[in-house]
């Protein structure tokens, strides 16, 4: 069952990885782009954990975690320069 669940879940994820593209391309505002960009690293984070399951490897999980931290203070660091124009106070 998880041979035909793994090759769905990676479709899945990789048509939502393009329409984040798309948005992130495409989006009107700054806002918009920092949202596509914060969807599409969860996004890859769901690669990198599927990919995880496939292979049987707990490595990638730590991987998952670390971009997912970085991923958070990234985007804290875009929203906070939207609404103040500087990063460092």
């Amino acid at each position: 069952m998880i041979a035909f669940a793994l090759p769905f879940a990676f479709g899945c994820v990789g048509i939502a990885l393009m329409l984040n593209l798309w948005r992130l391309i495409r989006g009107p505002h700054a806002t918009d782009r920092i949202l596509a960009t914060d969807t599409m690293t969860i996004n890859v984070i769901a690669m990198i954990i599927l990919f995880g399951v496939m292979e049987g490897s707990a490595a990638y999980f730590e991987a998952a975690l670390l971009l997912a931290m970085v991923g958070f203070i990234g985007t804290v660091a875009f929203c906070k320069f939207l609404l103040r124009g500087d990063i460092v106070e």
